[in-house]
């Protein structure tokens, strides 16, 4: 395989970044959900998710434009940088307000914006065509281990021990040694010496492109219109690229919000808890990656898509009908099972239809069309009745009725979608 020592070099540094990463957005909505405040944490995520929806398609078009190391090197520094500088405030003050912590989630989330459209434009572009369903699974099983250890590692720091134990996928472990909590400051400061660390380390790649990029000339609003008339001219990739992300909207609003307010409010448990049912969910988007294109090859991937939406949906109506810690892990392990499996064929199948030079644009605007999704979904749940006791189970409800209208959208046109 070409590009080899560039590819593992960039997984090691995804690693190495995207671990602290998941500690930190697993310790921020849990501050906010313990301090009861997730009201203002409501308002801050429908924030961050308007701000992305311009960032976004601006996102995009650097990823096309630009050297893609070279924006990957940049998003370090300066993660690190102000990372840094929020945590630096939070020592000699001994503690940090709450607006200081939610500017590091959305500095975090907005990293995400172009960190995940750059990683999979960077691997197209390095790897030879008959090996992307190979390295996207390899991505995502990189991935989701990563957050597996940020899982353990959040347990360990939100809560610390528990009388000589530790929370390792739900079960109390005997350690012979005490850790204690950390504050949010010290998780942030330790989030920022990764950024760095992953800098030098990609500072370390050297590739050859093996797909020719038409750099095209214009402004970024020509650049983005270029997109917007492709997808306008293959209307059936639009309808599957936006169907198939109807997963991912419901992990990122379950995974950021509804999450800790459910393990808070409904099922009356603590940080714990909220970390362990993120190792499961990673253990679910392992198997995934491991088994997903074995399964549904070809042309099946969009049967496979079709049938992980609607166990998806299966799970939402679980989580809102019961109330039980061992269902809650197992409801994630589903999760990360399907969302995983959906992302996998889904990149596996645009990669087929859309050219590398426009993949950033294109996937920017299927990106802000799970934006508005989820700023609509967010400002609904912003109203009180849904943030008042367990009413959490009912925002499960709204997520599963979503859920089976994208399964009628990619039933409908499925023939479509196969012939194309």
């Amino acid at each position: 395989m070409k590009n080899l020592r560039a590819i593992l070099l960039l997984f090691v540094a995804n690693t190495i970044s995207g671990m602290a990463q998941g500690i930190s957005m697993l310790a921020i909505p849990w501050y906010f959900a313990r301090e009861g405040h997730m009201d203002q944490f409501v308002l801050v995520y429908i924030l961050t998710n308007v701000v992305s929806f311009i960032w976004v398609p601006v996102a995009g078009v650097l990823t096309d434009r630009f050297d893609r190391r070279n924006i990957f090197l940049v998003i370090s520094v300066t993660g690190g940088l102000v990372l840094g500088g929020i945590a630096l405030v939070g020592h000699l003050n001994g503690g940090l307000p709450w607006l200081a912590v939610a500017s590091a989630f959305m500095l975090t989330f907005f990293n995400y914006n172009i960190h995940y459209p750059n990683l999979y434009a960077f691997v197209q572009e390095i790897t030879e065509a008959q090996h992307y369903g190979r390295i996207t699974s390899a991505l995502e099983i990189q991935g989701q281990v990563t957050t597996m250890l940020a899982g353990a590692g959040a347990a360990m720091l939100l809560e610390g021990t528990l009388d000589g134990h530790l929370n390792i996928f739900g079960i109390l472990i005997n350690v012979p040694f005490d850790i204690e909590a950390w504050t949010i400051y010290e998780i942030f400061t330790m989030d920022a010496g990764t950024y760095f660390v992953a800098f030098f380390v990609l500072l370390l790649i050297r590739y050859i492109p093996l797909v020719t990029r038409k750099v095209e000339a214009g402004n970024i609003f020509s650049r983005l219109k270029t997109g917007i008339n492709h997808l306008r001219t293959h209307k059936y990739v639009t309808i599957f690229g936006i169907a198939s992300y109807a997963v991912f909207v419901v992990v990122l609003i379950e995974g950021f919000f509804i999450g800790p307010l459910y393990v808070n409010n409904h099922l009356m448990a603590s940080g714990d808890v909220f970390a362990a049912s993120e190792m499961y969910y990673s253990l679910g988007a392992i198997t995934s990656g491991v088994i997903i294109l074995r399964i549904f090859r070809g042309r099946y991937g969009i049967a496979g898509i079709i049938g992980m939406t609607i166990v998806c949906a299966g799970v939402c109506v679980i989580l809102a009908l019961t109330k039980s810690v061992a269902l809650f892990y197992f409801s994630l392990l589903m999760l990360g099972l399907t969302n995983a499996g959906t992302r996998v064929l889904r990149v596996n199948t645009l990669f087929r239809v859309i050219p590398n030079e426009l993949y950033g644009r294109t996937n920017s605007i299927f990106n802000m069309t799970n934006i508005a999704l989820r700023i609509v979904f967010l400002s609904l749940f912003a109203v009180p009745f849904f943030l008042k006791d367990n009413n959490v189970v009912y925002m499960m409800g709204v997520l599963a009725a979503f859920l089976v209208l994208a399964t009628a959208v990619l039933l409908r046109y499925y023939r479509k979608f196969v012939n194309y």
